[in-house]
């Protein structure tokens, strides 16, 4: 795997931090009935769908390094009650996130990795695009969450990439 493959799946753990603390502070903006609020939404509120991803994240994450959390047994569980527990949870996710791609190199990018589903099914997958898809997954609900403030009344940050690209001064 090249060098530039290596600086994308970093760039993508550090923009994947950065949308992440815009979105939280948006979601802090909220009062908590509307947090919590039901909405139609696959998940059914800004607060269930903020912890599917961190669910997914730390699923993908464990089958990356080979410790998926045992408890973790179904994709819309609520691991955490509250916003305030959520964050530090999604603060410390994101963190992993940011050492595991720091401490790949393009040997690990290029190889393969063998994980079970959560039917336990096994499969062995070349490592890079199952963390472009962990990325995209990341991507995908958060626009779920951004959709969901603007009904909510609050204004939804911006989340797009070339936003972080210009901010981070990365390109």
């Amino acid at each position: 795997m090249t060098d530039l493959a290596l600086d994308h799946v970093r760039r993508m753990a550090r923009y994947n931090r950065w949308a992440n603390n815009r979105l939280y502070d948006a979601c802090a903006m909220l009062s908590p009935e509307d947090y919590f609020a039901p909405r139609p939404s696959f998940f059914g509120s800004i607060h269930a769908t903020l912890n599917h991803i961190l669910v997914g994240d730390s699923i993908w994450l464990g089958r990356f390094t080979g410790s998926v959390p045992a408890h973790l047994t179904r994709l819309d569980m609520i691991l955490h009650e509250d916003l305030a527990t959520l964050r530090a949870a999604r603060e410390a996710k994101d963190a992993e996130i940011i050492a595991f791609t720091d401490g790949l190199d393009s040997a690990a990018l290029s190889g393969s990795f063998t994980y079970r589903n959560m039917r336990g099914d096994e499969f062995t997958d070349p490592l890079f695009p199952p963390l472009t898809h962990f990325f995209n997954h990341q991507t995908h609900h958060r626009g779920q969450v951004h959709g969901l403030l603007s009904h909510a009344g609050v204004e939804p940050p911006e989340l797009d990439l070339i936003y972080f690209l210009r901010e981070s001064g990365q390109s």
